[in-house]
C-alpha cells in the first residue's frame, strides 16, 4: 500500500510516499480503506520525533504519519463485534497518512450518512478533543460563559461550535486575525477578540460586565497564562488542551484560591483504549447526532492528495488556515 512515511532529518524530519506492508487487523481491530484523513498540530511534532506514532510508545518498523482517519471497514479482526466490512467509519489512530490503517474497534466511530469523507476525517481529533474538554472536564452548564483561544484553528472551530451547541452563553473567540473573526461569527461566536489590538483579558472582562468567563479552552498555553486566569470568573475552570507558545508560566495562588479557580490538564497521550473508548461511547451519544441532522458541520480549510502531505502540513504550519486541512487518500 502507499504511506506517508516520517523520515528523519536534522530540521525536524520529512515526509516520503513510500510502498510499505499492509497492516493486518489482530484481535479486537479493524482494518479500515482510508478515504481520507486530517491534519492536526501534533502531526508536526510527530514528524520531529515528539510525539507518538504508536499506541504502545514503541516506534513501529516504518513510520507512517497522521492521527485521524475516516474510510470503509476492510476487515475484521477475531473479536469484533457490531461492524461488518463496508461499513462507513472514522476514528483517532496512528498511521491515517496511508490507505490502510488499523484501530481498536472500541473507539471506532460509525459516519452519518449526510457527511462526505472529507467532513468525515476532519471530526475525530478535533470534536473528541473538545467534547471532552468542555462537556467531561470543564462540565458546560447551560447559559455559562465560554472563552476559546485560537477560535480558527481547527479545535478552535469546533469548540466555538460545540459551546454553541450545548447552550454557552457567551461564546468568546481570541484571534489575532480580525478577518478571521469575522469568519468565525456565523459558526456560533458572540464576540471575537483581537489579542493583537487589544488585551483579551481586558476585553473578556469588560464583556462579562467585570465577572470574567466560566470557561477557558486553551490552545496557546503560557503566552495567555496569566491573562487566561486573570479573567476567570469565580469557580472558573480553565481547560489547557494545548501549549503552542510554551509550556512554562506564573500564578498567584492567592488569587486562585481565592477565586476558587480550577486549572485542568487534557490529552490523549496518556490515555489508555479504555479512557479513549469511553470519550468515543459520550461523543457518539452526544454530538454525532447533531453531525447526523446538521447543527454541527466541520469547517475544511483546504484539501490536498495524499502525495503532498509535506505542502499540507508546511501550510499547516503558516496558521493561515480556519478549520481543518484533510489529504484525500
Amino acid at each position: 500500500m502507499k504511506a506517508m512515511v516520517i523520515v528523519p532529518g536534522d530540521k525536524g524530519g520529512t515526509l516520503e510516499l513510500r510502498d510499505v506492508p499492509e497492516p493486518k487487523p489482530q484481535s479486537g481491530q479493524l482494518l479500515v480503506r482510508v478515504k481520507a484523513t486530517a491534519l492536526n498540530r501534533a502531526d508536526l511534532y510527530q514528524r520531529q520525533g515528539g510525539y507518538p506514532t504508536s499506541a504502545t510508545g514503541s516506534a513501529p518498523a516504518v513510520t507512517i504519519a497522521g492521527l485521524e482517519a475516516a474510510g470503509e471497514v476492510a476487515a475484521l479482526g477475531e473479536g469484533v463485534k457490531g461492524f461488518t466490512v463496508g461499513d462507513r467509519v472514522m476514528a483517532m489512530c496512528f498511521g491515517g497518512y496511508a490507505e490502510y490503517t488499523v484501530v481498536d474497534h472500541r473507539i471506532v466511530v460509525k459516519v452519518p450518512e449526510r457527511l462526505n469523507w472529507q467532513e468525515a476525517a476532519a471530526i475525530p481529533v478535533a470534536y473528541m478533543t473538545e467534547h471532552d474538554a468542555l462537556m467531561t472536564n470543564a462540565r458546560l452548564r447551560a447559559g455559562e460563559s465560554v472563552l476559546i483561544n485560537a477560535a480558527s484553528s481547527g479545535v478552535g472551530v469546533a469548540a466555538l461550535q460545540l459551546a454553541t451547541l450545548f447552550g454557552a452563553k457567551p461564546v468568546i473567540g481570541v484571534s489575532g486575525d480580525s478577518a478571521k473573526l469575522e469568519r468565525l461569527k456565523p459558526l456560533g461566536m458572540d464576540h471575537g477578540i483581537n489579542y493583537r489590538t487589544e488585551n483579551f483579558a481586558d476585553a473578556a472582562l469588560k464583556l462579562t460586565d467585570g465577572k470574567g468567563v466560566d470557561i477557558i479552552l486553551d490552545h496557546v498555553g503560557a503566552s495567555q497564562f496569566q491573562d487566561n486566569v486573570r479573567c476567570l470568573a469565580l469557580k472558573g475552570r480553565l481547560v489547557s488542551v494545548g501549549r503552542l507558545s510554551g509550556n512554562n508560566s506564573e500564578i498567584n495562588l492567592d488569587f486562585l484560591a481565592l477565586r476558587r479557580l480550577q486549572l485542568i490538564g487534557v490529552t490523549f497521550r496518556t490515555r489508555t483504549t479504555e479512557e479513549r473508548a469511553e470519550i468515543a461511547r459520550r461523543f457518539t451519544a452526544d454530538v454525532l447526532p447533531a453531525l447526523a441532522d446538521g447543527r454541527l458541520k466541520p469547517v475544511i480549510d483546504k484539501v490536498f492528495p495524499l502525495k503532498d502531505a509535506l505542502a499540507a502540513q508546511d501550510y499547516l504550519a503558516s496558521n493561515a488556515l480556519l478549520g481543518k486541512i484533510v489529504l484525500t487518500v
